[in-house]
């Protein structure tokens, strides 16, 4: 069981990695960059409130999973 925690915290350390490129790269840059007023409030919410959010989150769910903290079975 905790080969299976440790391969899936590098799948969750990758995923959050992902998001971070998909969330700057793919969604937030091309907005701002847009000139359009609903694109930039969009890429505003993506770039600085929701990328950093669910990558943060991913990524620190991946370290515990790493390290064996996160659904440990130790009392």
């Amino acid at each position: 069981m905790d080969g299976i925690k440790k391969i899936l915290g590098i799948v969750w350390i990758v995923l959050g990695l992902a998001t971070a490129w998909f969330g700057i790269k793919e969604l937030g840059i091309p907005k701002l960059s847009s000139g359009k007023q609903d694109d930039l409030v969009f890429g505003i919410i993506i770039m600085f409130i929701l990328t950093p959010i669910i990558t943060g989150g991913l990524l620190i769910f991946g370290k515990y999973a790493l390290e064996g903290e996160f659904g440990s079975d130790k009392e």
